[in-house]
């Protein structure tokens, strides 16, 4: 079954080809015999009730220097696609909400993987939220006064803003730490969003364990380890890549979760779990897929395409499934 896919992401120099989850999920639909298109999130357009995008043929290969080649551009109708991978990288701004509801207009006659309505509705920090049972003392506020009372509360606290990203923002404040007002006046200065705050998980040492769940089951995981001078644990902050196993813990957490992502369209999440605690359930751009290939040696993005292929065929009875 040959499929047209079309793949919402951020430019193709911007490609790490040893590192990307989206390089991995699109090496595999080619390796699959499907037709791709690359096409940025400025690309897509609403026409007179029509969603298309200029979008470009690509191909991708681990061979050579050159990750991705483009071909001539063309208007691509994606009501006449099979699949959109929206795969840009956050963060997660109106631009962002935007492409979503655009997307809705063609979901689920064109599958877009992840379901938009749901990745609209489950903001990495504030999705987890759902599941407050599983998480550290987390607080949520505008309010310099709560945060405060929060931090007399729980000494060591980890300070973010709500929507940000790959670990940019992020602050851990001792007890003695007197910048606290200085802080909260340059994150309230360059943001109108909440800020996250979180009791610090002394955990974090051993590691930043990412769980990737896939239709919402665990399929692996992987431990990043801050670097020695750091608090976050991001790779591409200097963060260690480790093997790692799924503990009880870890599954617990997963089978509390699991039903919902599989409800409402998430095939492809990944979580944050510290010390046994949930922090974060990744949904816009989940990383993690070629670190655990690697260490496990498996195919988590065949394991995706898997149950992609099978939703589309769902969906079209007259195909095989």
């Amino acid at each position: 079954m040959s499929l047209a896919v079309a793949i919402q992401m951020d430019p193709v120099a911007t490609i790490v080809p040893d590192a990307d989850s989206t390089f991995a999920l699109v090496l595999e639909a080619q390796r699959r015999g499907h037709a791709l298109y690359h096409y940025l999130p400025t690309d897509l357009t609403y026409r007179q009730g029509r969603i298309v995008a200029r979008a470009r043929p690509m191909e991708v290969s681990r061979q050579g220097d050159v990750p991705a080649r483009l071909g001539a551009p063309e208007v691509l109708d994606l009501q006449g696609v099979d699949v959109v991978l929206m795969r840009q990288d956050p963060p997660f701004n109106m631009q962002y909400i935007g492409c979503t509801h655009l997307l809705d207009r063609i979901h689920p006659g064109t599958l877009v993987v992840n379901d938009p309505t749901s990745v609209r509705n489950a903001p990495e920090k504030l999705f987890v939220t759902h599941f407050h049972e599983l998480m550290p003392p987390t607080l949520i506020t505008f309010d310099a006064e709560e945060i405060k009372a929060f931090r007399r509360e729980h000494g060591d606290v980890i300070v973010k803003p709500l929507y940000g990203n790959g670990g940019a923002g992020i602050f851990h404040l001792k007890p003695e730490d007197p910048n606290l007002n200085s802080l909260l006046e340059t994150l309230y200065a360059a943001t109108r969003e909440p800020l996250m705050v979180q009791s610090y998980l002394p955990a974090i040492r051993e590691g930043d364990k990412r769980i990737i769940l896939v239709d919402g089951e665990a399929r692996g995981a992987v431990n990043r380890v801050p670097a020695a001078d750091e608090t976050r644990a991001n790779l591409h902050v200097g963060g260690r890549a480790e093997k790692a196993e799924l503990t009880r813990r870890d599954r617990e957490i997963c089978e509390a979760i699991g039903e919902t992502l599989h409800r409402q369209g998430l095939i492809f999440t990944g979580i944050d779990v510290i010390g046994g605690y949930l922090t974060e359930i990744n949904v816009t751009s989940p990383t993690g897929l070629q670190e655990i290939d690697r260490f496990d040696s498996v195919s988590l993005e065949g394991e995706i395409w898997d149950v992609i292929e099978r939703r589309h065929a769902a969906t079209r009875p007259s195909l095989p499934v």
